[in-house]
């Protein structure tokens, strides 16, 4: 690991705390120092109160920020006296800390600070840096791995036993530092926690860390490897994962959206024992529960065996008054095969799987440096149960509509395909885009979304889509078969074959490749919905438009069957009739400008030619996607819902 400070970014800093967060950035650009909000940096500074009196301030990194973006405005500014004060306490309950803690702040309107804030304000350096790095942790969840680290450090880092963080951590290294000459250490490390860095300059504090890493690092790579994916693991069906994630949302009691990959991890000879030996630092349970689920192929048995291991943990360790938490998995080990992951929506299956990626590593050079040995589980549940934890679940936002559920659309790299995908991410849907466009992969950055090159045309290829994206996001609950063209005008008695193939292929011949092979996941998924896009012409086609206009009058036939066959397994189908949305690829300005002038209109007139006299956009027809798609019509399937602003054809 490299040093990232820049001296021309340092000297544009203004202050202290610009140049906090300038070097706690730094520090958030690796993953392997921090993940998803984890670790906390602070500055000691002077500031001027409403008397005129100077007083010492600690900056301290505000709760729910991320060293990766954080600005000046992520810092809690706390009255510094108050804060090393309450060090000296015998003790203090968790609720009554985060109430001084929040009284001693000098903004009210500032973030609440870190729970680590006491800690910070006894280190007597301007910068303290704290990270969770892999490496050093790796090699303190390994037997023998306090000695280890001392053989690496010497007498330049103080090592500590793991405590609970908060109030407990703080007042343990105020007693073990009190006699101490602090100048003679280069940082502490807190076993199964993390690292602390600290120095009055802060280039010293952020590459001192960048060192401590480096010597953990070294040591790790001279005595062990890892894989990251493992090609040679058998990996699972799509089907069977999708029905296993079915499983784990029915013992959540609500849906969740899964992946699944080949981590090295599962390659392990004993990794139905090594990688349930616990998490790589306590913080990771709120993500990824203490161990994973262990896998066998049989998804019901698999899950249920999960939960009854959870309620007997529970069961262990309460005090009789908590409540649990549900039973369902977060990931799990398939031997031989790979590693899921499982999250309540996207982004949580994304914070869950970035974490196993690291545990994977983890575990893997674990077990080469002496044997995986995390926290006892004891510990972890303590963590787990904690009740700074659980009062942040109680105040999580309530999901959206679509949180949790998978939508698969198709024709997603412009026009109606987009603005459906746009939406349904708005919405808290993960989603899969298919097109045959590649800039298919560039709808979205959310993490809700993936997009998947393929020609729909070829069942091969829509069979390979749909896997890809079950592996992906776990599943199929919403199909939006969209993909379609607007072939050129032609009167029946001048279409080539050629022209009557091509049109049929992607405006028909499609949708029912796309549902075929979408059917057996659309009966695994949850509240499963199909939608159509036909068009205006199904109703009242045109002449010189007979390719299109006979598709789309066969698309809607195909999801009138449809309605039909799969009603019995709970899968509604619902067909959209959009005419006239002038921001797809098909109207250009010149080919908008001839039909305008054909009916002796301007654009705009033409535009409005409706019964309403209004323009329709994409974005109209994905709202009555995401209508169709959600539970705003449970109980209608076989339905034909025209988007056009009313056309007196079709009344």
């Amino acid at each position: 690991m490299k040093s990232l400070w820049d001296d021309k970014a340092a000297a544009a800093c203004n202050n202290a705390l610009e140049l906090r967060a300038y070097t706690s950035r730094l520090l958030g650009q690796s993953d392997d120092l921090v993940l998803h909000g984890g670790g906390n940096t602070s500055v000691k500074d002077a500031a001027e109160n409403i008397f005129g009196e100077r007083e010492e301030i600690l900056y301290v990194k505000g709760s729910g920020h991320d060293l990766k973006t954080i600005g000046t405005d992520g810092f809690a500014p706390t009255r510094l006296e108050k804060l090393q004060r309450l060090a000296e306490l015998d003790s203090l309950g968790d609720i009554d800390m985060m109430r001084e803690l929040k009284t001693s702040q000098i903004d009210p309107k500032a973030p609440a600070p870190s729970v680590e804030a006491i800690l910070h304000a006894i280190i007597p350096f301007k910068y303290v840096d704290h990270t969770h790095t892999d490496a050093v942790v790796t090699i303190t969840n390994t037997q023998g791995g306090e000695a280890r680290l001392k053989e690496i450090y010497g007498d330049d880092v103080l090592v500590l036993p793991y405590v609970m963080p908060g109030f407990i951590l703080a007042k343990q290294v105020y007693e073990a530092t009190k006699d101490l000459d602090w100048s003679r250490y280069r940082g502490i490390v807190l076993l199964h926690h993390g690292v602390f860095t600290f120095h009055d300059d802060a280039r010293v504090s952020y590459e001192n860390m960048i060192d401590l890493v480096n010597q953990a690092d070294e040591h790790i790579r001279k005595n062990a490897t890892y894989t990251v994916a493992d090609d040679a693991l058998a990996g699972l069906g799509a089907l069977d994962f999708a029905r296993l994630r079915k499983q784990v949302s029915e013992e959540r009691g609500g849906p969740m959206v899964g992946r699944f990959r080949r981590l090295g991890v599962a390659a392990l000879d004993n990794a139905a024992d090594s990688a349930r030996r616990g998490p790589v630092t306590p913080d990771h349970v709120l993500h990824t529960k203490r161990v994973p689920m262990l896998m066998t192929g049989d998804a019901e048995a698999d899950v249920a065996a999960f939960a009854a291991e959870y309620r007997g943990y529970f069961d262990e360790f309460t005090d009789g008054e908590l409540i649990c938490l549900d039973t369902a998995p977060r990931w799990g080990v398939l031997p031989g095969k790979g590693v899921a992951t499982f999250g309540i929506n996207g982004k949580r299956l994304r914070v869950c799987s970035d974490i196993i990626d690291h545990t994977s590593k983890a575990i893997q050079w674990g077990e080469q440096l002496g044997g995986w040995q995390a926290l006892p589980a004891k510990d972890i549940f303590e963590l787990e149960y904690w009740e700074l934890e659980q009062a942040k679940l109680k105040n999580q936002a309530a999901a959206g509509g679509l949180e949790g559920r998978v939508a698969v659309v198709t024709g997603a790299a412009s026009g109606i395909g987009r603005a459906t995908v746009e939406l349904l991410v708005e919405q808290g849907a993960c989603v899969a885009g298919i097109d045959i466009d590649s800039s298919v992969s560039d709808v979205s950055n959310s993490p809700l979304y993936v997009g998947v090159q393929a020609d729909l045309t070829d069942s091969g290829q829509v069979e390979s889509a749909l896997s890809t994206a079950v592996l992906h996001f776990g599943g199929i609950d919403i199909l939006v078969s969209n993909a379609g063209s607007f072939p050129a005008s032609s009167f029946l008695a001048d279409t080539t074959d050629e022209a009557w193939s091509a049109a049929l292929g992607l405006n028909l011949d499609s949708h029912f490749k796309v549902l075929r092979a979408a059917i057996p996941y659309l009966k695994e998924g949850i509240d499963p919905a199909v939608v159509f896009n036909a068009s205006k012409n199904t109703l009242a086609p045109g002449p010189g438009v007979g390719t299109y206009s006979v598709a789309k009058a066969a698309l809607t036939q195909l999801a009138r069957v449809a309605t039909l066959e799969l009603a019995p397994d709970g899968i509604r189908v619902n067909v959209l009739h959009p005419d006239a949305v002038f921001d797809t690829g098909i109207w250009t300005a010149e080919v908008l400008q001839a039909r305008a002038d054909k009916y002796g209109l301007t654009v705009d007139e033409y535009k409005r030619r409706n019964l309403l006299a209004t323009e329709i956009s994409s974005l109209d027809v994905a709202r009555a996607v995401l209508r169709l798609a959600d539970d705003s019509f449970a109980c209608s399937t076989g339905m034909q819902l025209t988007i056009d602003g009313g056309n007196e054809r079709t009344v």
